[in-house]
């Protein structure tokens, strides 16, 4: 892989793990999800790939603190701070300013629209992102973590640059499935037409109780 090729997927990983996959409807899973209690202490390991994920994680998140902000933490050992409702508001690459693909309560249909703006700081370079996103179904999906009972969720619509959001920007969507028994989004997968596909996934993960 080229070295541009590994630097957009560790950028990708950051905005996936912010940053943490046909739908049959069943009975045993859960009707709505709450907002997590999440604790000191939570690790979360992640991978990030392009085509065939490797076995080794490559991203760690770690609770640290718990303020009325938001929860911080770090990520492969260095700051990371998130939202209420587990969304990265800053990584060590990225600054977002509503990094909103996650919004609890969760329930099957309901939609919400996002208008980010997102900071690389491996780039010095703004851009916007302007999303629809819904969460779709519940389904099972299995990682390298396990299988879980999970959330499926689509953001669709446009990035660009700073002021060329919506019909000067480019398409991208992301689709990911947040686990409510992992505390977190156990796989995502972004297609964007400039950059092209990666992926993400949840390797392992400890919770306190």
């Amino acid at each position: 892989m080229s070295t541009h090729g590994c630097g957009y997927v560790a950028r990708q990983a950051s905005l996936a793990v912010g940053l943490a996959l046909a739908f049959i409807a069943s009975p045993a899973l859960a009707q709505s999800a709450e907002r997590p209690e999440v604790k000191v202490g939570d690790e979360w390991q992640f991978v990030t790939y392009l085509g065939v994920p490797p076995s080794k994680p490559n991203i760690v998140w770690v609770v640290t603190s718990i303020t009325p902000a938001g929860i911080e933490g770090t990520e492969n050992g260095k700051p990371l701070m998130l939202t209420q409702d587990l969304n990265v508001a800053e990584s060590p690459l990225f600054r977002f300013s509503e990094r909103r693909l996650l919004s609890f309560p969760l329930e099957v249909g309901r939609k919400w629209t996002v208008r980010n703006n997102v900071y690389d700081k491996s780039l010095e370079a703004k851009r916007i992102e302007d999303l629809n996103v819904t969460v779709v179904g519940r389904e099972r999906v299995r990682v390298l973590a396990g299988e879980f009972d999970a959330f499926k969720i689509e953001a669709k619509g446009k990035a660009g640059v700073e002021g060329a959001a919506g019909a000067g920007g480019r398409e991208i969507s992301y689709t990911y499935w947040y686990a409510p028994s992992a505390r977190a989004i156990v796989k995502q997968e972004t297609a964007d037409r400039y950059h092209g596909p990666s992926a993400m996934e949840l390797v392992s993960f400890k919770l306190l109780p």
